[in-house]
């Protein structure tokens, strides 16, 4: 079997296993989530982009709001076009407008930000910090574009432990996420769960 197919055979199993979860505790779990937010290193003014959850995902906005709280700036992801992702400014009583895939987002009057810290979704995930997203690779090009630039942003992959796998296929343009938010807390890739 080739990489791509096992990546959708791993990416179908582990949002089985994610829908399969009991939709009271995953909103528990995206709570004891935010209770995270303290660990997370954030000054005043620094940009997160999160993500409107779509489907069974985490829900990241308690996160994003307790981030908020600690000064941050929050975005959003906007889709341009087939291939390009941007990350809006969310800001409270702008109008969110649909984003497609079942998301909404700021409309196109919102300001254009680049993140220094993005919190990642994710289908599945494995120990060694690679990831299996949702096909389209939009994440793929934004973390690529924002590596290339001045200042990389801090990705932390956001999932449910039912999500890891053991081994995610990888090539060698694959961007490694350094840390992962699941209901059993932040940790680095290498540290113990």
């Amino acid at each position: 079997m080739d990489i791509k197919s096992q990546k959708k055979e791993l990416r179908r199993q582990a949002l089985a296993r994610r829908d399969g979860l009991d939709p009271h505790w995953r909103i528990e779990a995206s709570l004891a989530m935010a209770d995270e937010a303290g660990r997370i290193d954030i000054g005043p003014g620094e940009v997160v982009s999160g993500f409107w959850p779509m489907l069974s995902e985490v829900d990241v906005r308690p996160l994003m709001f307790a981030l908020r709280a600690k000064g941050a700036r929050l975005t959003l992801p906007a889709i341009l076009d087939k291939t390009t992702i941007v990350f809006r400014e969310l800001v409270r009583g702008a109008e969110l407008i649909d984003m497609g895939f079942g998301t909404s987002g700021p409309g196109p009057d919102a300001d254009v930000l680049e993140p220094t810290l993005m919190l990642v979704p994710l289908a599945a995930f494995d120990d060694r910090g690679h990831r299996i997203g949702y096909g389209a690779g939009y994440y793929d090009r934004a973390i690529a574009r924002l590596q290339a630039g001045p200042r990389p942003p801090r990705l932390i992959g956001i999932a449910f432990e039912c999500q890891r796998v053991e081994r995610v296929p990888d090539q060698p343009h694959d961007v490694q996420i350094p840390e992962f938010l699941t209901e059993r807390g932040l940790r680095r890739v290498g540290a113990t769960p």
